[in-house]
């Protein structure tokens, strides 16, 4: 594919190359407008009931001071929990997807920095998981 360049092209190149007009930099511009998308996650698969609360209390501390705005909490859905064999266990309790949001919930410094816990979307685990909205920091 052999195209000839046309004096017209040439010349407005010329014109370009010269110009001293400073021209904008659009990738500056664009950085203005980009909103950070200010999302962790954690996935307490696998984890005990005492270990996860652990882990969920220190993660959403160190969300919280670094100025994270969601965070996607994965429990699972506890279908494979062996809990449900214990009849001396709860059977919703001892999951993890019924657990951890319930000692969020409960704990009084934990829900200083909340401010809201919902059901994750689909796509972000769905009845898995949950998201944390924290409170921005002052």
């Amino acid at each position: 594919m052999s195209k000839k360049i046309s004096d017209k092209d040439k010349e407005d190149w010329q014109t370009f190359i010269f110009d001293k007009e400073k021209l904008p930099n659009k990738d500056k511009s664009l950085k203005k407008n980009i909103q950070i998308d200010l999302t962790k996650k954690i996935d307490l698969h696998g984890f005990s009931l005492e270990d996860a609360n652990k882990t969920i209390d220190e993660f959403i501390n160190k969300c919280f001071s670094e100025k994270i705005y969601r965070i996607i909490v994965i429990t699972g859905k506890g279908l494979r929990s062996k809990n449900k064999l214990n009849p001396y266990v709860s059977k919703n309790l001892s999951i993890l997807k019924y657990s951890v949001p319930e000692y969020i919930e409960l704990n009084i410094n934990l829900m200083k920095m909340i401010k809201e816990i919902t059901d994750a979307k689909i796509e972000d685990g769905g009845s898995g998981a949950f998201y944390i909205y924290l409170k921005q920091k002052i």
